[in-house]
């Protein structure tokens, strides 16, 4: 098989993915998780370089991990299971979770679009980044019907859920909040699923916590960015 063949082929792409992503997952364990260690903030360099070098169009390596892609949605669907374990205790809490929810989807979409207003950034750029703490599916529907660039609300959801389950545990600690339903809460809200798989790795109740935050805050902001979308 030729070498053209061989970068054409779709389990070629999907062996390097796993195998580069496997490669700094183990860096990252022999490094005590350390926050600069993040798999993801190094994989995803490390497979642009190698699909830029190999002249490799997206459109073949992302038909190559379509898997890949697959497999997410039952990722998704199976954080349901820790959450349904805390189901009693997350119960007792409901209204300190509603307002710590309200406040972070507030918190994230102000703070985001409010900092960039100042720089003077247009429209189109604001309504890219306000969806930045939900996942990448919820991020490019509404920026989308905001006016913004689904594809550039995907890299920022990207960019914020790396850089959360990196700051997020030292910020915590620094913070000295130990109660793990509250850094889970956190960490889901800011930083998605990445910030929960982070969470995961921590304690298995804030792992609980963080799935639930990633979901409510997906559904928060995108009931609160569509209202504005309607208005506009």
């Amino acid at each position: 098989m030729s070498e053209v063949a061989l970068l054409a082929t779709p389990l070629f792409w999907l062996t390097v993915t796993l195998g580069v992503f496997e490669a700094f997952d183990t860096a990252s364990k022999r490094s005590g998780r350390h926050p600069l260690c993040h798999p993801v903030l190094w994989a995803t360099p490390v497979l642009i370089a190698l699909l830029l070098t190999t002249g490799t169009p997206y459109a073949t390596y992302r038909t190559a991990t379509l898997p890949l892609s697959f497999l997410l949605g039952p990722a998704v669907v199976g954080l349901a299971v820790p959450i349904w374990a805390e189901r009693l205790r997350i119960r007792r809490l409901a209204l300190p979770i509603a307002l710590a929810l309200g406040a972070g989807a507030v918190t994230s979409i102000v703070s985001a679009v409010g900092i960039l207003a100042l720089f003077g950034a247009p429209a189109e750029i604001l309504a890219s980044i306000a969806p930045r703490a939900t996942t990448t599916p919820v991020a490019m529907s509404i920026a989308g019907q905001l006016g913004g660039i689904p594809a550039l609300a995907a890299v920022i959801v990207l960019f914020a859920g790396v850089v959360g389950a990196m700051a997020g545990t030292p910020l915590l600690n620094a913070l000295r909040i130990r109660d793990y339903r509250a850094r889970g809460l956190a960490m889901g809200v800011a930083a998605h699923g990445i910030g929960a798989a982070r969470a995961f790795q921590v304690d298995a109740t804030a792992g609980a916590m963080a799935s639930l935050g990633m979901a409510l805050n997906a559904v928060m902001t995108a009931t609160l960015l569509s209202i504005v979308a309607l208005s506009i």
